[in-house]
């Protein structure tokens, strides 16, 4: 039996990554900033609903299909942009790519990929980018030109990263971006046989050494170097800067990483066509409101435009309590690359059934026929 055959949910795959995977990438992938509360705290905030199911409901011909931008998706949930995913698995935003693709689920791919973002485009023309942003326009509008050329018809800008999360546990487990040769790495990587030759010797033989492929419209640093750096300080950006950016990219445009009413606000009024609520999976500001918690108030201030939702999603019945609370879409991250790095392309597909399996029965159980009139079979605690 293979690891992933062990999956029966996807919490099983955390502790089945961190068997193979070094150290410092398991933490990059698993760590939150500073005390991880941000990051536990979307976890617990799934904690504060209760599920209310009505009984002797036909549900024989229930759906979990939804409708985003005209497009019509098998599940309403997706993968979220994982940077550096290719560091946990070969060829990993191939694999998220092309699953997404066979299961029809969204699938973002991430300004930090390893594979270049055209190769992507043509793997999953459906996809959607979500970039970075430099401060300089020149740059910016360079990056805008070449998603268009590669035909994206998404661009997701990430909002939260004015500069970097104070992440405590990699400088602890000694990871750092580009990574550094050095005796611990060594070590650690020889501990982990099946991901150096499965990943790390695989993806160089075959395409040589990795690097952020889409930072910018000429690509980025290497994954491994000793004295290569990325940029980290995006703190002079504003929503004038967004604004010009709406008028410049003509496909749909989303803004990631809004907690704040006030900024949904902003994003319907400059144009955007949505907003992503989310923390960063509790990776960027410790101790930021759970968007769970913040849905509500979004959703009211977004009036037409629609929400989504990342950070902390595990189970079909998180998917079920994010939409009650007006997400339209939702989106997983860490679990769907801990399946890549398991099991490639086939452990993502694995994942995304094991999810939608628990979602359609989580609907019958509740007496629901479709995913519109959850909010009347969920409470809140008092």
């Amino acid at each position: 039996m293979s690891s992933i055959d062990q999956v029966l949910a996807l919490e099983d795959l955390e502790p089945l990554a961190r068997r193979i995977l070094p150290n410092g990438i398991f933490s990059f992938i698993s760590g939150g900033a500073e005390t991880n509360s941000a990051m536990n705290g979307n976890r617990a905030a799934f904690q504060s609903f209760d599920l209310v199911p009505e009984v002797l409901v036909d549900t024989s011909k229930r759906t979990t299909e939804v409708s985003l931008f005209g497009e019509q998706w098998r599940a309403p949930f997706g993968i979220a942009p994982m940077g550096g995913a290719g560091l946990a698995g070969f060829r990993a935003d191939c694999a998220l790519a092309k699953a997404a693709r066979e299961e029809r689920v969204p699938f973002i791919l991430s300004g930090s990929s390893l594979v270049r973002l055209e190769e992507i485009a043509r793997i999953n023309p459906d996809a959607w980018f979500q970039a970075y942003l430099s401060v300089d326009r020149d740059e910016i509008g360079a990056l805008i030109d070449r998603v268009s050329a590669a035909a994206f018809r998404t661009l997701v800008i990430t909002a939260d990263v004015s500069v970097s999360g104070n992440r405590e546990n990699l400088i602890r487990a000694g990871f750092t971006t580009p990574m550094r040769p050095t005796v611990r790495l060594a070590l650690e990587v020889a501990r982990r046989p099946r991901w150096l030759f499965k990943t790390a010797m695989r993806t160089y033989l075959q395409h040589g050494m990795p690097r952020y492929e889409n930072a910018s419209a000429a690509g980025g640093a290497p994954v491994f170097s000793a004295t290569a750096t990325r940029a980290h300080v995006r703190d002079a950006l504003s929503w004038a800067d967004f604004e010009w950016i709406r008028k410049k990219w003509t496909g749909r445009l989303i803004v990631k990483g809004i907690l704040s009413p006030s900024d949904a606000a902003k994003a319907r009024e400059i144009g955007a066509d949505a907003v992503i609520a989310s923390n960063h999976g509790g990776r960027q500001l410790d101790c930021a409101i759970s968007p769970l918690h913040a849905l509500p108030q979004i959703v009211e201030a977004a009036r037409d435009m629609p929400v989504l939702y990342d950070s902390g999603i595990r189970r079909g019945t998180d998917v079920i309590k994010a939409m009650s609370q007006g997400a339209k879409m939702v989106f997983i991250g860490r679990p769907f690359l801990y399946a890549a790095a398991l099991g490639e392309e086939q452990g993502v597909r694995h994942a995304i059934k094991l999810l939608h399996a628990e979602l359609h029965r989580n609907m019958a159980l509740l007496g629901s026929n479709n995913l519109y009139d959850l909010h009347k079979r969920v409470r809140r605690r008092t």
